[in-house]
């Protein structure tokens, strides 16, 4: 990813991503996919909140169904491993298309949380798979909460499989990269494709709820609001707050 000045994922940015996936797929000398920042501090700032802003509901649908639906079913069919490779801030969807992956080695500069309760959106997404990953409590509090972690938190909450020191994280991030690519491609096709249908959880038919629950978020006055005030860098005033005064 290489879209400065934070890697937001636009329309175009995500089916990006897609066709790298498909590509990835279809070559028989890739045996190993890594997802990285080419930006120095940012991973992912998340979604393009100026379309979400500005955007139809058909629009927006669109656009959730390819980051949600779409990204998750290119991981589900990769049959190869993944590896995100987190060198810096990785924020809402920015965590999306790195726990998507099935390993996560960050930097030891690198923050995950979800802020997007402050804006008058939610991170719905992940609450299909993040209590199961972190436990229920953990799981709500960095949902609703909206402040970051740092990287030994996200390890320490089994967010992510490890940190590492940030000079270094490329060449870790090789390292195991070659390791799965030393396995045979047969195996791991078959092995990983057990796995993901051994832990799906009906996975896709949760996040196409989810889906509506978001479409349904952006038709509240509040997420309007909420968008508005963070692109105009100011506080944003609820609906109960406005009716309060």
């Amino acid at each position: 990813m290489n879209r400065g000045p934070v890697n937001a994922l636009s329309m175009d940015l995500v089916c990006e991503i897609l066709e790298a996936y498909r590509l990835a797929k279809a070559d028989s000398d890739v045996r190993c996919v890594m997802l990285e920042s080419g930006l120095p501090k940012v991973f992912c700032a998340g979604m393009d909140l100026e379309m979400m802003r500005g955007g139809d509901s058909v629009r927006i649908r669109d656009y959730l169904e390819k980051l949600y639906l779409d990204m998750h079913l290119a991981q589900y069919r990769m049959a190869k491993p993944t590896i995100a490779v987190v060198n810096g801030a990785a924020r809402a969807a920015g965590v999306t298309v790195a726990v998507s992956c099935d390993c996560i080695l960050a930097s030891d500069r690198a923050s995950f949380g979800y802020p997007e309760i402050d804006v008058g959106v939610i991170p719905a997404m992940h609450y299909v798979h993040l209590p199961r990953q972190i436990g229920r409590h953990k799981a709500f509090e960095l949902c609703f909460n909206g402040k970051p972690i740092d990287a030994v938190t996200a390890e320490q909450w089994n967010l992510i499989n490890r940190v590492i020191p940030h000079d270094d994280l490329g060449l870790e991030a090789l390292a195991l990269a070659k390791d799965y690519a030393a396995k045979s491609p047969q195996v791991m096709r078959i092995a990983r494709d057990s796995f993901m249908r051994a832990n799906d959880y009906e996975y896709r038919r949760n996040i196409e709820n989810v889906v509506e629950t978001i479409c349904l978020i952006m038709e509240q006055p509040d997420a309007l609001e909420g968008l508005d005030a963070f692109v105009e860098k100011r506080p944003p005033v609820w609906e109960a707050d406005r009716n309060n005064n």
